[in-house]
């Protein structure tokens, strides 16, 4: 199982199901592992064979300030969805946790799987 592999990507939203939490941005971290397409980038060495993770980050960053998500669940599952659809991944592992939510937790979270 060969994986794209981003840990602790920030990102600022709207995420949360109180009040307060439609009007003001939280940071959230989220940590990717996502399916190689295929073995052919190990024989090229071009990034035209697999997946450009900065073009990734760039599209979550997007996603993410697109409008508000009610939960983590939301959002991880359309991250997930934009890397099987839009990128070409055979699978992916997202995990999304909205940082200091809780005052004796350091994060809380969601980790989904996906697959085409």
């Amino acid at each position: 199982m060969d994986a794209i592999l981003i840990r602790d990507l920030r990102v600022e939203t709207l995420i949360g199901i109180h009040k307060r939490e439609r009007h003001v941005a939280q940071s959230v971290s989220i940590d990717l592992d996502i399916g190689l397409p295929g073995t052919a980038v190990f024989e090229s060495d071009k990034v035209a064979d697999t997946i450009d993770y900065e073009q990734v980050a760039l599209r979550i960053r997007a996603l993410a300030a697109s409008g508000h998500f009610g939960l983590v669940e939301t959002l991880a599952e359309k991250i997930a969805r934009l890397l099987l659809e839009d990128f070409g991944a055979p699978w992916a592992k997202v995990s999304v946790a909205k940082i200091g939510i809780l005052g004796n937790a350091k994060f809380v979270g969601v980790t989904i799987e996906r697959k085409r």
